[in-house]
């Protein structure tokens, strides 16, 4: 690999050095006009009409893209907060489309109507009041208003309380993993501590165990949510910077070593409603038929695949970064308190090490 990089460092030296002597050599006055690089009007109605030809293709490579893929990478948000969040960002790519269109049709218009003429002079102004005011005002008006409409939409997603009776999780973030733990009866998390870690013990969290709301928490490797229920998330860290990446519900925190961040939100869609989605369906044929392929030719033997919620990590933490992640299911209030009873509590953990 070393040498790869220094033959490559070595070329692009070499290729520097070769656009300095070109570029040396055109600041060079000529005196024979037949090597001239200089460009003439030819050239410059050329380089207008491919000018304008590019600006159409972007245009329609846009459109395409618009209509091709509009419907992209994610279904319809599963949260309660996720259709402000989606509408806001669907407003903010509507204003940039708007504005790229109208300044990139400027930009090439211009660039291929007054494309150089022999004996013809440009028109310089040094300002003008009236358009700076205009293109000064407009985004100012028009950013704000965005600004303060985000700054809104961020101070409800993020009013983390305890009203609604929610549900209390903790993301526990780890090179390269997450555990979940939840409350337990009391629906109160016991103290923890990355000190008091004892894998021997089965103390992996570093929960404090003279703690007697500890002893009913319980400890898992999947996350399960009730559907219409709200969530309170509590977020630590035990090693470096992470950060909880909940795509499908329009969530994410940073999970910071040394302190506890927080996040909430309502699950409203349960994970069989969303693999009833169209977009969803289709992914998932589209999918099970490419690995299908894979399995008759031998690559991938593998069963066949299912769309799921899921949590990721946001943030580069290390070399098996891409594969921290936990599968999230979102059932009914009934499923979620029958799955919770079949899990094992804390103090039923330490009690059966001891």
């Amino acid at each position: 690999m070393t040498v790869v990089l220094t033959l490559a460092v070595l070329a692009l030296v070499a290729i520097a050095i070769w656009q300095m002597t070109k570029i040396f050599e055109l600041s060079q006055l000529k005196t024979d006009k037949s090597r001239a690089q200089i460009a003439n009007d030819n050239d410059n109605k050329n380089n207008g009409y491919m000018l304008f030809a590019f600006m159409v293709f972007t245009y329609l490579i846009t459109i395409f893209s618009f209509w091709k893929y509009s419907k992209f990478l994610l279904p319809d948000a599963a949260s309660a907060h996720g259709a402000d969040y989606d509408y806001l960002m669907l407003v903010s790519f509507i204003i940039i489309f708007i504005v790229q269109f109208i300044t990139q049709f400027l930009l090439h218009y211009f660039g291929y109507k007054y494309s150089g003429k022999k004996g013809q002079k440009a028109l310089f102004y040094s300002d003008n009041d009236r358009l700076e005011f205009i293109w000064t005002i407009i985004p100012v008006i028009v950013l704000a208003g965005l600004i303060l409409w985000g700054l809104y939409a961020w101070t409800n997603i993020m009013d983390v309380n305890d009203e609604d009776d929610p549900l209390i999780v903790e993301l526990y973030a780890q090179q390269f993993k997450w555990t979940a733990r939840y409350g337990g009866t009391d629906n109160v998390l016991g103290g923890a501590n990355v000190r008091m870690i004892d894998i021997d013990k089965a103390n992996v969290l570093g929960l404090d165990e003279s703690d007697t709301y500890s002893l009913d928490d319980v400890i898992v490797t999947e996350l399960h949510l009730p559907v219409g229920r709200k969530v309170n998330f509590k977020m630590r860290s035990q090693d470096v910077l992470h950060s909880a990446y909940m795509p499908h519900f329009r969530a994410q925190m940073n999970c910071v070593p040394g302190m506890t961040t927080e996040f909430s939100f309502t699950p409203i869609t349960t994970t069989s409603e969303m693999r009833m989605d169209p977009y969803v369906v289709d992914k998932v044929k589209r999918t099970n038929k490419i690995r299908a392929g894979r399995a008759a030719k031998g690559e991938d033997n593998s069963d066949p695949w299912e769309y799921d919620y899921i949590l990721l990590c946001n943030k580069i933490c290390g070399k098996s970064h891409y594969n921290m992640q936990m599968k999230i299911i979102v059932e009914t209030q009934e499923e979620y308190d029958a799955w919770i009873k079949t899990q094992q509590t804390f103090g039923q953990t330490m009690a059966s090490v001891q």
